[in-house]
């Protein structure tokens, strides 16, 4: 068995395989295995989510993931962190994270690996893959053959970690479909002439309820240089159509014109930015609120800094692209595989995990999740 891709899918699903008996060649092009493993969660690797489900996932067919994901719990995957006693802990919403350093889950990875007899090569250029009886897989280090192949190079996003669409034009090569991939959990682009608006306000965080279509995500947005980022941008990105409307509500716990109106009764001298200021950051209080008492603050100028807050609309025109974007959207289409064992239904022996493909988490773990699960589907198949 060989499998392409050192990363996280296809470094479980060689331990996997291997600890089943399998003889199983793992080949990566990068020189250090888990690269983008090292660089999640802030160096700390957000390895999984205690709340995962298949609700937390995007996918052509949102029912695809649910057989993996059932049968390769987080629960499981700590007991793996444990069993290195890896000291982790809980953030907000399920998020677990290493004490130490990311690298301590891919040293695991790797003596599981070890432990499995996992044949692991780095610094492989892989130039051909071909089938006939067997996959043949032409490298830099000369052809590997076997009966079965997994695809787990992921997707597009990061290209500076060596990410690259190679999963993609393997699928296409043996006739399997991609659905159109497109960076996810991504900064957002503000339109052109309201970026000085933006710009100003770069390093502003607020708490709010982001809306794109008809899912929405209560968590803080961040001002940028160039537009919006922050979690719940980066999980509204990934719903987020060409050309689609992003819906904000800046003060989700706060009746915005009520409140005006009590204090200008309470408070008619009061500067109108330092009562806005107490529902919400001093600078985007001060970039948005009029430059009046509240005295002077008209019913109408209410209703506009309510609808504001509370209703606020942007129409993004990109996003920072793969080059930040934390995942792809898209991929090898589900359609074409088993839920079971991520084989493909037309070429048998052929396989596909993670991010390569059309299954894509939110932000917070749930990616990580994927991968373990849909290495361990095609490992143990």
């Amino acid at each position: 068995m060989i499998v392409l891709g050192a990363g996280a899918a296809g470094l479980m699903c060689a331990a996997t395989a291997g600890a089943r008996g399998q003889s199983v060649l793992l080949l990566d092009h990068n020189t250090q295995a888990g690269a983008k493993i090292l660089i999640s969660g802030g160096g700390r690797c957000n390895f999984t989510n205690t709340g995962t489900t298949a609700a937390n996932f995007l996918s052509a067919n949102p029912h695809f993931c649910r057989s993996a994901l059932s049968r390769y719990q987080p629960k499981d995957f700590l007991d793996l962190v444990e069993k290195h006693k890896i000291a982790w802990h809980e953030k907000t919403l399920g998020q677990l994270f290493c004490d130490g350093s990311a690298r301590q889950i891919v040293a695991m990875l790797l003596a599981e690996c070890d432990a499995a007899h996992v044949d692991v090569r780095l610094g492989v250029k892989i130039t051909d893959v071909q089938k006939s009886d067997h996959f043949i897989v032409d490298t830099s280090q000369g052809a590997f053959e076997a009966a079965r192949l997994v695809l787990a190079t992921g997707a597009l996003s990061i290209p500076k970690m060596g990410a690259t669409g190679f999963a993609y034009d393997v699928a296409r090569k043996f006739g399997l479909n991609i659905i159109a991939p497109k960076p996810g959990l991504v900064p957002l682009h503000a339109p052109v002439a309201e970026v000085p608006f933006y710009s100003g306000l770069a390093g502003v965080s607020v708490k709010a309820v982001v809306r794109a279509g008809a899912v929405a995500f209560a968590e803080n947005i961040l001002f940028t240089h160039r537009g919006l980022s922050g979690p719940a941008i980066l999980q509204a990105s990934s719903y987020l159509e060409p050309g689609g409307t992003l819906h904000l509500d800046l003060a989700p716990d706060v009746d915005v014109a009520t409140v005006l109106k009590r204090r200008k009764h309470e408070r008619p001298k009061a500067d109108c930015k330092t009562i806005v200021s107490e529902m919400m950051p001093q600078r985007l209080a001060a970039a948005i609120a009029p430059e009046k008492i509240m005295s002077q603050v008209s019913a109408q100028e209410m209703e506009v800094l309510h609808n504001g807050l509370r209703h606020w609309t942007l129409i993004p025109p990109g996003s920072e692209g793969y080059a930040k974007a934390e995942v792809t959207v898209g991929g090898i289409d589900t359609a074409e595989l088993s839920s079971r064992t991520m084989e493909s239904h037309s070429v048998h022996g052929l396989y596909a995990i993670g991010e390569a493909v059309d299954v894509t988490g939110w932000l917070g773990g749930y990616n990580f999740q994927w991968a373990w699960a849909s290495g361990v589907a095609a490992g143990e198949a």
